[in-house]
């Protein structure tokens, strides 16, 4: 089978090689947001969308513009490839996987990518890109299969590359034949049916007075001074560090769930639904805002859809595979009788079943309604709610 994988180095580029990246991002970024504007324009107009063909047959005529004649000193695949991206997100927008696509900020999410041309020198820990040179990265690990595209992005004040391979495995079949049931929460971060209890990571709380004191300083600072930005550039700094503490933590939990277990069973989480706003509308105002602020900041601190996607990734590259089941009634449900009443969940940590009297932690009472509801599935194909209130003598452990 082919697997395709990607690198991601803290590469070092020198002041003038950094200047270049600058300008390849800031093309990257005009050329999307000057097509977006002209797709918008046709469409209020009544004409018929371009798509990326006809946006990239208007390449040569901006770079012939007196006015946009810089963009003839950028490397046209990266200006191509800005048209690739918008096009890809019209597609998911008609197809409803997005909403409409966005402008593009300065400042925010600054990148540009080869698709060919560029090659590595691992020995000396550098990598060639057109139009740059060799860049200096810092080598952390083994690039391993054929080189398809290369990504320059910048996160705060660093610059990484993302090196996406392909390379031919044999197909992987995974060591242990295990199946667990995971419940993911805000007191604990997860719970998993043999009873193993991860705690939250709260990477926030940790950096929350920190952050709230150089958010008050940067907006003191008067706009477009060398003061705001040093302030901006410690506030990114400190985000930054919050990112990468959280990215650390969900990686070394996924790997160790996914090498442990040959599946894994978890609930399928609406993460944006659930983390919406409360404030409502001036006609018909939200309650209790301010508790469901709090709690929203909570569910994203703690990175759950970061986390499904690493232990989906991960479970299909060691040969297991992950099961997603409805989340509704799992934790009103008894593991033990199978009975479902909102009436067995009265505390958030507390769950006492009204019918058979079954007490245990509630967290742990979840995960095993989510390992059977995921032997469920397995065993007939079954994608509804009706799976968790099965009725069972005893909880399942594993398969």
């Amino acid at each position: 089978m082919k697997r395709r994988q990607a690198f991601r180095f803290n590469v070092r580029p020198t002041d003038t090689q950094e200047r270049i990246f600058r300008q390849f991002a800031g093309a990257f970024r005009f050329v999307h947001n000057r097509a977006l504007a002209l797709e918008i324009d046709r469409h209020a107009s009544g004409k018929a969308h371009l798509g990326y063909v006809g946006t990239a047959n208007l390449l040569p005529l901006w770079k012939r513009d007196p006015e946009t004649v810089w963009l003839s000193g950028i490397h046209s695949q990266i200006l191509r490839q800005s048209l690739k991206d918008l096009d890809r997100a019209y597609k998911n927008f008609f197809e409803k996987r997005a909403g409409f696509p966005k402008f593009r900020r300065k400042g925010e999410k600054d990148s540009f990518r080869f698709p060919q041309g560029a090659r590595l020198d691992e020995p000396n820990a550098r990598i060639w890109l057109p139009k740059i040179g060799w860049v200096r990265y810092r080598k952390s690990r083994t690039v391993l299969g054929t080189i398809k595209n290369v990504t320059v992005r910048r996160s705060g004040d660093r610059w990484f590359v993302s090196i996406q391979t392909e390379r031919e495995i044999e197909s992987p079949v995974h060591p242990n034949p295990g199946i667990v049931g995971i419940d993911l929460g805000v007191a604990r971060f997860a719970t998993l049916s043999d009873g193993t209890v991860i705690a939250p990571g709260r990477f926030l709380a940790r950096h929350e007075a920190r952050l709230k004191r150089l958010q008050r300083a940067l907006s003191r600072k008067k706009k477009g001074s060398k003061n705001r930005e040093k302030a901006r550039k410690k506030l990114a700094r400190l985000h930054r560090k919050m990112a990468d503490a959280r990215n650390d933590f969900l990686h070394k939990v996924s790997t160790t769930i996914c090498k442990s277990h040959a599946v894994v069973v978890v609930e399928d989480l609406n993460v944006k639904g659930m983390s919406a706003s409360a404030a409502g509308t001036v006609e018909t105002p939200g309650r209790n805002v301010r508790q469901k602020s709090g709690l929203n900041r909570s569910l994203l601190d703690q990175g759950w859809s970061a986390f499904l996607r690493m232990l989906e990734y991960k479970a299909d590259g060691s040969g297991g595979r992950v099961v997603r089941i409805p989340p509704q009634y799992t934790s009103q449900t008894c593991a033990v009788c199978g009975h479902v009443s909102p009436e067995n969940r009265t505390t958030q940590a507390l769950f006492r079943c009204v019918s058979c009297g079954h007490a245990e932690n509630a967290d742990l009472n979840a995960a095993r309604n989510i390992l059977r509801a995921g032997h469920a599935r397995l065993a007939c194909g079954t994608n509804t709610s009706s799976e968790v209130g099965a009725k069972a003598s005893e909880p399942t452990e594993a398969a």
